[in-house]
């Protein structure tokens, strides 16, 4: 866990550009190698452990990453209708938001219960742990990038 704030920094830097097509699918590629290998470190897995977790660990990424793909549409549609914002854009985008949370809550539901397939508890708990550390980190850069709207009628 000790090169979580290196490794992370690299993260929230690059990622700032998730504006740019592909610049954007770059940067989620080296995010990608990043994230993995700091798992790997964090989890410090045995070789049976090893052999049953990246399986699924894979999959988990796979399907989080379609869920990401949306969320930075989102943030696109958002950029693009930011300086006129109608009411109606402004529920459709709340609604996806939401849908996109609630995917996101929804899958980490469904591995938490593969995860202890595999895994003990303790272990389960340590794959969350950096997991949501990462994505809090990459989302509170996101948030500070994204401008609060102000022309409120």
């Amino acid at each position: 866990m000790k090169k979580i704030n290196l490794t992370l920094f690299f993260v929230l830097f690059v990622f700032a550009g998730y504006a740019q097509d592909n610049y954007s699918e770059l940067v989620r590629s080296a995010l990608k190698v990043e994230k993995k290998a700091l798992i790997a470190e964090v989890m410090e897995l045995n070789a049976a452990e090893g052999n049953v977790f990246w399986p699924v660990y894979n999959d988990y990424e796979r399907e989080l990453y379609a869920i990401n793909t949306n969320y930075l549409a989102l943030i696109t549609d958002f950029a693009n209708n930011f300086e006129n914002l109608s009411d109606e854009k402004a529920k459709e985008l709340l609604t996806d938001a939401n849908k996109i949370h609630a995917e996101k809550v929804q899958l980490e539901k469904t591995y938490v219960k593969k995860m202890l397939k595999i895994l003990s508890p303790q272990k389960t708990v340590r794959f969350f742990q950096a997991t949501n550390k990462i994505n809090i980190m990459v989302d509170a850069k996101l948030a500070s990038e994204i401008p609060i709207l102000e022309n409120i009628e």
